[in-house]
Order: structure tokens, then C-alpha cells, then sequence
């Protein structure tokens, strides 16, 4: 009798779905997939949008993206060339859960940065080994 497999999860070290959060957790896919959302938009487009993304950055986050299903990428036979970048199908079904989380990080900045500057000021406790 074959053994049954167990359903993916993210918390098994082995499972490879830990390599789609890993993805999909990335603050440049998230902000891409934010972007995309918007309608189907040129690399340069996309790079001005995007404060702070190199080049290569984008160009990897590209790449990943289209590799998983996530974004297609158009090239147009025209010269200079044209390419364009949109969502799939499999893309757009991410809008919503990742504009949720981009929405509660605005939210919740400002309590965060309070926590973070609080921390800091504290003064470093040593932790005891198995206790947390």
C-alpha cells in the first residue's frame, strides 16, 4: 500500500510551499502585485512606481514572478522593442490578500515604529537558555 502524503504545509521544513511563501512574503512582489493590480504596465513604468527598487531587483523580482505563473510578460514586435508585465490569472488571485497586508503595514506604522523606538531605548535583557 502507497504511503499517503501529507497535505503541504508551511511549517513542515521539507515542504516546498515554503518556497511560494517565501515568494509571495517578499516586500518587492507584494509591491509589484500592488502595482500590477493597477493594469498591465512597462518596466520603466513599473521601476518609477516603485520607490527604491534597483534595476536588478525588479528585473529578479520579474523573472520570478513570471516563472511562477504569477505575472506574464508581453513582448511586442516593435522597434525599440515594447515588453509589458501583467498579472495572470493565477496573479490577481493575490490582490487581495497581499493589499490587506500592505493596508494593516499603514495602518499599524505608527505603533510599530513606537514599539521599535521603546525596544531600543530599553536596556538589553540576556535571555535564559529554554525560556522565551
Amino acid at each position: 500500500m502507497p504511503k499517503k502524503s501529507s497535505p503541504p504545509s508551511v511549517l513542515e521544513p521539507q515542504c516546498p510551499s515554503r518556497l511560494v511563501l517565501d515568494r509571495i512574503a517578499d516586500k518587492w512582489t507584494a509591491l509589484v502585485i500592488q502595482i500590477l493590480a493597477r493594469g498591465t504596465r512597462r518596466y520603466a513604468e513599473l521601476q518609477r512606481a516603485i520607490g527604491g527598487i534597483s534595476q536588478k531587483m525588479l528585473t529578479q523580482t520579474l523573472r520570478s514572478l513570471e516563472r511562477d505563473g504569477l505575472v506574464q510578460r508581453k513582448v511586442h514586435p516593435v522597434v525599440p522593442p515594447k515588453v509589458e508585465y501583467s498579472l495572470t490569472r493565477l496573479g490577481r488571485t493575490l490582490i487581495e490578500p497581499l493589499h490587506a497586508l500592505c493596508r494593516w503595514s499603514e495602518k499599524h506604522l505608527a505603533e510599530l515604529q513606537t514599539n521599535r523606538a521603546r525596544a531600543k531605548a530599553a536596556k538589553p535583557v540576556t535571555a535564559v537558555a529554554g525560556h522565551d
